[in-house]
């Protein structure tokens, strides 16, 4: 009697691993997004919104004078396309803004346009290729006067929170034209790079709560404390890890 060898072959066990899963296949996983995944919420028109854009990895300041200057001629143009951003503020790795938009789809526009613009400066500037921002934009409206005030000073006053140090008006800011200043402030002779606002709350409601004092702050931020950029190691300067150790500085009591 002949025993048949049942057993497969190299060539059928190859053969019979095509398809299917398979470790380590498909597109290679990211490291999860700070900004979750979800449907943008429907806009209301009235409603200013308070834009937050963070920077990929190891990029130079965008403090920096050349990034900076660049970002401003990006907003500029994005004025010239009709996109209305009404306040902006330029932090180590991320941008705030303020914009206002019809609807949904105008928002999206407005904010992807305004980052699409804002990249490829950078990228010139750089005499680079790539992606100059991290995760998806965190976006939240704001429906409320008052929450318009505390926007506009964590906004405009942002640079307060990182350095403690800080002058009054932050001059890589929107705060150099801001026309709503409890004592006046002189304005510079160049061009304005932000809209004027087209809502009751942007415009006029929140000065129902008071004009703002160039000495406010916001109220969170590691700089409270008395830790300005020079507490930080330069080897995480202008990193990620800026924001972590940030973080950990919160919990920081002076001595």
């Amino acid at each position: 009697m002949q025993i048949v060898d049942l057993a497969p072959t190299p060539s059928q066990e190859r053969a019979s691993k095509r398809g299917g899963p398979r470790d380590g296949a498909g597109r290679p996983r990211l490291r999860p997004s700070r900004v979750p995944h979800r449907a943008r919420p429907e806009h209301d028109p009235s409603h200013p919104v308070h834009v937050t854009i963070r920077a990929v990895r190891y990029l130079p300041s965008l403090r920096s004078f050349q990034l900076a200057r660049a970002i401003g001629e990006a907003l500029l143009a994005a004025k010239a396309r009709g996109r209305t951003v009404t306040q902006f503020t330029v932090q180590v790795d991320h941008l705030h803004l303020i914009v206002e938009a019809a609807d949904k789809r105008d928002l999206i526009r407005v904010i992807r346009g305004t980052m699409i613009a804002i990249a490829k400066r950078i990228n010139h500037q750089l005499g680079r290729r790539g992606p100059v921002f991290a995760d998806r934009y965190h976006s939240r409206a704001v429906g409320d006067a008052r929450g318009v005030r505390s926007v506009l000073v964590y906004v405009i006053m942002n640079h307060k929170k990182h350095f403690s140090e800080s002058a009054n008006i932050d001059p890589l800011s929107s705060a150099r034209w801001f026309d709503g200043w409890k004592t006046a402030q002189p304005r510079p002779s160049t061009p304005c790079p932000v809209s004027p606002s087209r809502t009751e709350l942007g415009s006029h409601a929140w000065r129902r709560f008071g004009l703002i004092d160039p000495a406010e702050a916001p109220r969170s931020g590691w700089a409270e404390y008395g830790l300005t950029a020079a507490d930080l190691h330069p080897e995480y300067r202008h990193t990620r890890a800026y924001d972590r150790l940030a973080t950990r500085a919160r919990g920081w009591k002076p001595r």
